[in-house]
């Protein structure tokens, strides 16, 4: 049995729902296959150790789907404090660019909840949960895809959201480049002896990098970009959180262990195309990213809006002329920021250099007293 949509999404995650939302609202009949059932009967319980760092920009998008969970579950960052291996630092704040906040800190489980509660009123979208596809074909004309109990999907656009080990961009013969960093990033929730003051926080290691990132009220969600996590997930909760406190300098007093920690690899993922024949890629999919800017799920939610915006523009989402201006739309500012957080990695790791201590540390120090260039990096963290 084959059934017909505009657009096929395989994956349900952020940035796969956001999407399927702003093509619901062009009227556009989408299929969002989903292979796990979204569940979300246990968010009164506790705190989600997985958050994002949302830009202004972001907010105005995911408000524009009709969407944005409680803010009593949403951190603000109105500010930043960046500090170096060796004495650097860097601070600079929303008002360098004249803005509400740099970021805010929605909690993963929160922020999709919020989405797929909206999917269950969108009329445009057919939602497939629990069913995987097992096969992939595409040509000039349309796609196909066919899922593990049997029905078949015909489309002219497939989109790829399903994260950085995508099975679309690997059926689509879509090649990339994998440079690991040697890294897990050791992500937890703290309680705090003292208010942070919407205040992020990073710590340039040496070997690592430590960002500490508001939640509301005296808490706390963090993230140790670290090349030896076992240790840390070892520790009884007490001495985790006694370990986390004295590395980011006791800067908020005693800590306590909200959620218990966990540990995902990074890598650097840089595809040779985003697109294919009649076929996609949004996300991690399409791009990842090191986590010490907090710009992955920003890219792949402007991933979303650019390529909704393209197609509202044309009767055929996947006419390839469009999807190449999506691939060239999206191809400097992606590269931009992976460059970016690909060299910070690089200058706060490469020991082996005589004076490259003192140059990135006393590049911090300089920055911070040039108040036309903090204002332009305030205007780029909140996407000016």
């Amino acid at each position: 049995m084959s059934t017909s949509f505009d657009v096929v999404i395989v994956g349900g995650g952020l940035v796969g729902a956001a999407l399927a939302l702003a093509l619901d609202k062009q009227g556009r009949r989408v299929a969002l296959v989903e292979g796990q059932v979204a569940r979300f009967d246990s968010l009164q319980q506790g705190w989600d150790a997985r958050v994002y760092a949302i830009s202004p920009a972001n907010r105005r998008f995911i408000e524009s789907l009709g969407v944005w969970p409680e803010m009593a579950r949403i951190g603000t960052i109105a500010g930043m404090d960046v500090r170096g291996d060796q004495g650097g630092r860097i601070a600079f704040s929303a008002a360098d660019a004249g803005a509400e906040a740099l970021a805010w800190i929605a909690e993963n489980r929160w922020l999709l909840a919020a989405l797929w509660q909206q999917l269950q009123t969108a009329s445009g979208v057919e939602l497939l949960e629990g069913v995987r596809p097992t096969c992939l074909r595409h040509s000039p004309k349309s796609a196909e895809l066919q899922l593990e109990d049997g029905r078949v999907l015909q489309t002219r656009l497939l989109v790829g959201a399903d994260g950085a080990n995508s099975w679309v961009r690997q059926q689509s013969g879509i090649s990339a480049e994998v440079k690991p960093y040697g890294q897990s990033g050791v992500v937890a929730n703290f309680a705090t002896e003292q208010p942070h003051g919407d205040i992020a926080r990073q710590w340039f290691l040496g070997d690592g990098i430590l960002a500490w990132l508001p939640l509301p009220g005296n808490r706390i969600s963090i993230v140790w970009s670290t090349p030896q996590p076992e240790p840390l997930l070892a520790l009884p909760a007490e001495r985790f959180a006694a370990v986390v406190a004295e590395a980011g300098g006791q800067a908020l007093g005693k800590l306590e262990v909200l959620t218990p920690a966990a540990a995902f690899p990074l890598r650097l993922l840089t595809p040779q195309h985003v697109i294919a024949e009649r076929v996609a890629l949004v996300g991690d999919a399409a791009h990842t990213v090191h986590p010490l800017a907090g710009q992955g799920v920003n890219l792949g939610f402007q991933d979303a809006a650019r390529l909704a915006a393209i197609i509202a523009e044309g009767k055929d989402p996947g006419e390839w002329l469009a999807l190449r201006r999506y691939e060239r739309g999206r191809k400097e500012a992606v590269r931009t920021m992976q460059l970016t957080c690909d060299t910070l990695f690089g200058l706060f790791h490469a020991k082996e250099l005589p004076g490259i201590a003192w140059l990135r540390n006393t590049g911090l120090n300089l920055t911070n007293r040039l108040p036309l260039l903090k204002r332009q990096l305030a205007r780029h963290a909140v996407g000016f």
